[in-house]
């Protein structure tokens, strides 16, 4: 049977899907996923952004600050935390809203590259990048190779970029992308497959991209050219079952929640959180506690987050 069909005789289900935490609407145990082991620790910086854009998970926005900025302290506590958890260093990702809206940031980027983590920054590269370039700059330079930006180019033209990001958005970012590129960051690029076109074509299309840009990326290498799957709360998916692993021939040590944890601070709150994964920082049943220590307990695949992203999409947030 092919994938396509699998998907399809699994959506055959009652709407009332993704309530009981153990149970699908189906009357199946649903899947779990173990932390298999932790190998990317992601921070949240804040959901304020210089964008709002039309279809942001988070619904980042400047005037969003349902996660508020966190705080240096905070990146260095959990740092701490990882430091008796691990001998090794691991991979330390930075996402929000637009991490560098977040006046503290440097400072963040700083601690983890000192303490010899490989870190990941998620970013629009847009004048909020441009602000603190100098520090950034420096950073680049004493820790060459260490830091990799992700930049978000939903597509590989102008319009369709700007369809997405907003008016003037490829216009606005394409400076920091250059100077970027100048300086020898490294880096990757995130784009959407949302478009009426198959992957190769998307990838081609950036690859052309990249040639105009002397960006020396391969844009069918997953690891340079990321490209994620489109993502809608209200979409109606199947449930993930105990058996959908077999039937899928998917494993769950390749879900992104057996091997990250992101760390929160939600308005209101006195502390900040561990969540499951990057995609759900809101949803309270996603939420293990306010150590790393605490937060080991297996993930339960209770949102349509977790089968359209994950386990259907094969999709990752780490690099």
């Amino acid at each position: 049977m092919s994938l396509i069909a699998q998907v399809a005789e699994l959506a055959e289900v009652p709407q009332d899907k993704f309530v009981d935490p153990v149970i699908t609407a189906r009357g199946e145990r649903r899947a779990s996923v173990a932390l298999r082991n932790l190998e990317t620790l992601w921070f949240n910086t804040g959901t304020v952004c210089n964008l709002a854009c039309s279809h942001c998970y988070i619904e980042s926005s400047p005037e969003n600050d349902d996660l508020i900025y966190l705080q240096t302290a905070e990146v260095e506590r959990f740092l701490d935390e990882l430091d008796q958890l691990n001998k090794d260093p691991v991979e330390i990702g930075f996402t929000g809203g637009e991490p560098f809206m977040n006046p503290s940031f440097p400072k963040m980027l700083e601690a983890c590259l000192n303490r010899g983590h490989r870190v990941l920054v998620l970013t629009n590269a847009m004048r909020p990048m441009m602000k603190q370039s100098g520090d950034l700059l420096a950073l680049h330079r004493k820790w060459p190779g260490q830091l990799v930006l992700r930049i978000s180019l939903d597509h590989y033209s102008p319009t369709l970029h700007d369809q997405e990001r907003g008016d003037f958005a490829w216009q606005k970012t394409m400076p920091g992308v250059t100077w970027l590129i100048e300086h020898g960051f490294s880096l990757q690029i995130a784009g959407r497959t949302c478009w009426p076109e198959a992957e190769n074509q998307i990838r081609d299309g950036f690859a052309g991209l990249f040639d105009d840009l002397d960006l020396t990326l391969d844009a069918h290498n997953p690891g340079h050219l990321v490209l994620f799957p489109e993502m809608d709360e209200g979409r109606d998916v199947p449930e993930i079952t105990e058996a959908c692993w077999g039937i899928l021939d998917v494993s769950p040590d390749n879900m992104m929640c057996a091997t990250s944890r992101m760390i929160v601070h939600r308005k209101g709150e006195s502390d900040a959180k561990v969540v499951a994964c990057t995609l759900l920082p809101y949803d309270p049943q996603f939420e293990l506690g306010t150590t790393l220590d605490s937060a080991k307990d297996p993930v339960r695949l209770n949102h349509p987050f977790c089968s359209e992203f994950c386990v259907l999409g094969g999709a990752s947030c780490s690099a």
